[in-house]
């Protein structure tokens, strides 16, 4: 019998949300332009009233033109975090947004959750994940 971790990413339970409301380094995962994973170090936040993710980027890095280069449709992506047994991760489409609102309102969650307002870069802009699909065990 398989065990199944699957989480509703637009209405999880008490535990996996206090989750990703505790300060924890994650991971996010694209596609480079060959289908093989990049996977690099983020701060990301969770928005299951939205289903959205967020994680804060220079414009010029690799995880950006990675998104960039799906297209509109946006590129399949996945945010993990992990400490101890307790896992998250949580995936979807990603899109880039340049808008400022956006990606104020990314650093403003950003700045809750890690407890720091993130130094200032007008190359800034926000990865936004319209999440699919979450799991694991908070």
């Amino acid at each position: 019998m398989a065990t199944t971790y699957a989480v509703d990413p637009g209405d999880p339970d008490a535990s996996y949300l206090s989750f990703w409301r505790e300060k924890h380094l994650c991971t996010l995962t694209t596609l480079r332009p060959d289908g093989t994973p990049h996977v690099v170090p983020v701060g990301v936040t969770y928005d299951p009233g939205a289903r959205l993710a967020r994680v804060i980027a220079n414009k010029a890095s690799a995880k950006v033109r990675h998104v960039l280069a799906a297209g509109a449709e946006g590129a399949p992506v996945a945010a993990c975090q992990v400490d101890g047994r307790r896992w998250a991760t949580l995936e979807g489409r990603a899109v880039v947004r340049t808008e400022r609102e956006h990606v104020a309102e990314a650093e403003r969650r950003y700045a809750e959750r890690y407890g720091r307002t993130p130094s200032p870069n007008p190359s800034r802009v926000v990865i936004e994940i319209a999440l699919t699909r979450a799991m694991g065990r908070g």
